[in-house]
């Protein structure tokens, strides 16, 4: 009898996107991230679906994870849940596994009556794999929108809190992301020619904006349109953060906007110390950090504060080199199917 090919995808639904992976064999071959603005309704995960099939196609089994029952279109965590299994069920008619946190992966039906561990489980899956990899470590995932911090101990994941409001409450989760984030989401006020400028009040840029100024972001991570639809540009994003403190771009030289960037940068990563120094309290100090997710570049700023090893998820994770970098920035998505395989 033939042996059955271990063709897993692996599927992190998002409220921003989602990320797909898939595994032959322990290993990630391909990995592709969709901007999925579920906000606007559940018609943009059935383009994302359509978008990945090539991905996906001819998989021997489905793996899912998800954040995006957050999505404001549902009334409640619980009612994405199961609108978002609906969809899965509906699209994907074979052999489906959701991750649901401590209950490991169950099926779609098992899953709607584990909500409460289905929902935002993302997170786990990934430390679970991590814990596989490296063993004890602080483990920290800065996707577009927020950034996990999670203690790894003997093998396991050590979290103190489960849900978004407890992981909030514990610092294991800090709502502040490499892309996506609003500027006044980090900091008030911003310096400007040695005065401290209270910022305005509004939607005028992200912090996409500041990370293209100082030329660390990488531009197919930053997938949703600007603040103000214009350019995706050093000049574009130089007009947007102006705004953010009542100037013109032609107000300040260059390098000038340069040190207001990285003033919106700094503050966020204070942000993440504070919540990492929280979690990493207990742990030795020889422990690394592994860091996961587009905004690496700021994780290894945060070791780097914290005196500790920097160990990147692109490095330890099974894949192929060519997407190395694409399958950590999807690290969800390549941990469900990683994990889902193993199973197999």
């Amino acid at each position: 009898m033939e042996k059955r090919k271990s063709i897993v995808a692996g599927f992190d639904i998002g409220g921003a996107h989602l990320k797909v992976t898939r595994a032959q064999d322990g290993r990630i071959l391909e990995a592709v991230t969709v901007a999925t603005p579920l906000w606007l309704g559940l018609h943009t995960l059935t383009s994302a679906f359509e978008e990945t099939a090539p991905i996906y196609a001819g998989a021997d089994l489905n793996a899912f994870t998800m954040t995006g029952e957050l999505a404001d279109i549902f009334p409640s965590r619980d009612a994405g849940v199961a609108a978002l299994l609906d969809e899965i069920s509906s699209r994907f008619p074979g052999e489906n596994l959701i991750y649901a946190g401590p209950s490991g992966f169950v099926g779609a039906e098992q899953a709607a009556r584990l909500s409460a561990d289905v929902a935002s489980a993302n997170w786990h899956a990934t430390a679970s794999l991590v814990a596989k990899l490296a063993g004890d470590a602080l483990f920290v995932d800065m996707g577009s929108t927020t950034t996990d911090i999670i203690a790894i101990k003997n093998g396991a994941v050590a979290n103190d809190g489960y849900t978004d409001a407890g992981r909030l409450l514990s610092g294991e989760l800090v709502y502040t992301g490499f892309t996506r984030t609003f500027l006044f989401g980090v900091a008030s006020s911003a310096p400007v020619r040695g005065r401290l400028t209270p910022l305005m009040n509004e939607y005028f840029a992200s912090i996409a904006d500041a990370h293209r100024i100082l030329g660390v972001l990488d531009e197919k991570d930053d997938r949703h349109a600007s603040a103000d639809g214009k350019e995706k540009t050093i000049d574009g994003s130089i007009a947007r953060l102006a705004r953010m403190i009542g100037r013109d771009a032609a107000d300040l030289t260059l390098p000038e906007w340069r040190e207001v960037a990285r003033w919106f940068s700094e503050q966020q990563l204070r942000k993440m110390h504070d919540a990492a120094s929280l979690v990493a309290g207990p742990m030795a100090r020889d422990v690394p950090i592994v860091g996961a997710g587009t905004g690496r570049w700021q994780i290894r700023r945060l070791a780097e504060r914290m005196e500790r090893r920097f160990v990147d998820f692109a490095e330890i994770i099974p894949a192929d080199d060519a997407v190395r970098g694409e399958a950590s920035s999807v690290a969800p998505a390549s941990a469900v199917a990683l994990l889902a395989g193993s199973q197999l």
